[in-house]
């Protein structure tokens, strides 16, 4: 038997990992439905079901009074729908409408990897859950653990007008590949995926593990499609942005390209020896891996060498939220996006969207990772009558730069790794800001993170705000830390800790104080990023606070206490 008495958190999911795959645990995952909750044991709870896309859900304090980074849980689960490449039937899309209408009050959430998460699912319901969804074609199989997460690709694939090719059969075939695979159901952590053949690079691959996006070469005065490859991206508390490596990899070459960095990435022995610092990117963070000697051993492996990258147009500035009605490539068709509001959405809502789809096209839904919801192959002469609907029920096809470009995590809501509720006040703040700018046009992107782990994206937003607790009149309240400017594609850059930090309350009286700045200092055609790259953090912090303020440090929590904080959360 082993000795667990000193086991440090990494070595103890590496044991639990050698001795179970848990894909091949589902009748175990039944028996605990016939005997209740109280049957499950701990490493179940705490580890194997991550593996089925499934967490014990959060109390709706977060971290708050827990231990070990963690706070405490209800009996009920967070479960998550793994949908590649945002692919949806109306029938899968009714199916899961049904779903959160029986087992989870009727509330989803769609997240930043394109998946739809459920809330309050009963360790009774489970296994009929999981049963329904594998008879339209779903699985939960993969979408947590340390596994390959849902790969995710341009939601508008093979309908863009202007895309350099329709990627999404490769983006199928790799998560085909590797989701519930037992050649690859223990990774060292998290493992994400994008693949795209749109020039505005949808998928953010600057902040996957692995990143393709489409290029063109002439090779013998005959044009070939091919994909540029970006490794080890990644965000949480420590960001790194994809390294490009020097191959232009070949459409037959993908599926080895990626099968080989997933067992690079299994392989790593290095990487297994601390939970906080698993991912890929520390290879690069923290062992001196470079571009050129992450080719040399993917190279190695899977035995053949790529030709040179060639030349590619990262693209610059481009909003990608797909929100109203856009022409397609196919000739009298166009696509129709609504925007979710911080990807809440009810069984209602879905399940309307269905026959929405149904009624004005073929049945073809696609979710997106700025959490929105798109129907595809809409007659042109239908596209009207289909947005006025969609507002109808809430979903509306337009909006606000505010509701639009608004981004969030579950938050304490739902998370136990959570600092600050995200869902609400994501809402409040998103209702104040348009009462108080009502004329505000730049597009925006304002993500909302409960803790430092960014699974609301932070990084990545021209405003990130960072979950954080703060002490206001002897009492603790949530707070919110400002990162300014972060952008992806050719002016990539992880945004700015600006060192300004503020109770919850006065969030929108602070992003007011900024954006009036803006709107009168702003030089022609300035959009948000060159604008706050203009100022130094000093200056940034005084437009937030409306006053010199010396800097707050983004300290992270400390590991042990009362705001306790894991590292790496239980995010996309």
């Amino acid at each position: 038997m082993a000795n667990t008495a000193q086991e440090t958190k990494a070595q103890r999911v590496e044991r639990l990992k050698r001795s179970k795959n848990p894909w091949e645990g589902l009748e175990e995952i039944r028996r605990f439905a016939r005997s209740g909750f109280e049957s499950i044991p701990p490493e179940w709870l705490g580890t194997y079901f991550r593996w089925w896309g499934v967490y014990t859900q959060g109390d709706g304090a977060g971290v708050t009074g827990g231990k070990n980074g963690e706070g405490r849980a209800l009996q009920c689960f967070m479960v998550r729908i793994r949908i590649p490449n945002g692919l949806l039937s109306s029938e899968q899309l009714r199916t899961i409408a049904e779903l959160t209408g029986r087992y989870a009050h009727g509330i989803a959430d769609i997240t930043v990897r394109q998946n739809i998460q459920l809330h309050w699912v009963t360790i009774e319901a489970l296994p009929e859950l999981l049963e329904a969804l594998a008879k339209v074609g779903l699985n939960t199989a993969g979408a947590c653990g340390d596994v390959t997460r849902n790969v995710t690709g341009c939601p508008v694939a093979g309908v863009d007008a202007d895309e350099i090719c329709d990627a999404s059969p490769l983006a199928l075939e790799a998560s085909r590949m590797l989701a519930g695979n037992g050649d690859f159901y223990n990774l060292p952590r998290k493992f994400k995926i994008s693949i795209t053949g749109c020039r505005v690079w949808c998928p953010y691959p600057e902040i996957n593990d692995i990143g393709l996006t489409a290029t063109t070469r002439l090779l013998r005065g005959t044009p070939e499609i091919g994909f540029s490859l970006r490794v080890a991206g990644g965000l949480s508390t420590e960001p790194y942005l994809g390294a490009r490596l020097n191959g232009f990899v070949r459409w037959h070459q993908v599926l080895p390209a990626v099968k080989g960095i997933a067992e690079l990435f299994r392989d790593s022995e290095v990487l297994r020896e601390h939970r906080e610092r698993a991912r890929l990117k520390f290879l690069f963070l923290r062992q001196g891996w470079t571009a050129e000697s992450f080719l040399e051993e993917l190279q190695r492996r899977i035995g053949f060498e790529f030709d040179p990258a060639v030349e590619e147009s990262p693209p610059a500035d481009v909003y990608r939220d797909h929100v109203g009605i856009h022409p397609q490539k196919q000739p009298g068709s166009c696509y129709v996006g609504a925007a979710v509001l911080r990807g809440r959405i009810t069984a209602e809502q879905m399940q309307a969207a269905a026959d929405l789809s149904d009624r004005f096209a073929a049945g073809e839904l696609r979710t997106t990772n700025m959490q929105n919801l798109l129907i595809v192959n809409v007659p042109q002469p239908k596209a009207e009558s289909l947005a006025k609907e969609l507002d109808a029920i809430g979903l509306p096809v337009g909006g606000s730069s505010f509701w639009r470009g608004t981004v969030a995590c579950s938050g304490t809501e739902f998370c136990k790794l959570a600092i600050t509720e995200t869902k609400s006040f994501s809402r409040w703040l998103v209702e104040e800001l348009e009462a108080r700018l009502p004329g505000f046009d730049q597009h925006l992107k304002l993500h909302v993170t409960g803790c430092p782990n960014s699974c609301g994206q932070h990084w990545i937003a021209d405003i990130g705000i960072d979950g954080k607790k703060m002490k206001v009149d002897g009492r603790v309240v949530d707070a919110y830390y400002f990162c300014l400017g972060g952008a992806l594609g050719l002016h990539q850059a992880t945004a700015r800790p600006v060192g300004y930090r503020c109770p919850a309350t006065e969030v929108p009286e602070a992003i007011e104080r900024l954006l009036r700045h803006y709107m009168s200092a702003r030089q022609a055609g300035e959009n948000l990023r060159q604008f706050f790259a203009r100022y130094t953090d000093t200056e940034l912090r005084e437009f937030l606070a409306g006053e010199v303020v010396e800097p707050v440090t983004r300290d992270l929590p400390p590991v042990t206490g009362r705001f306790a904080q894991s590292a790496g959360g239980d995010g996309d």
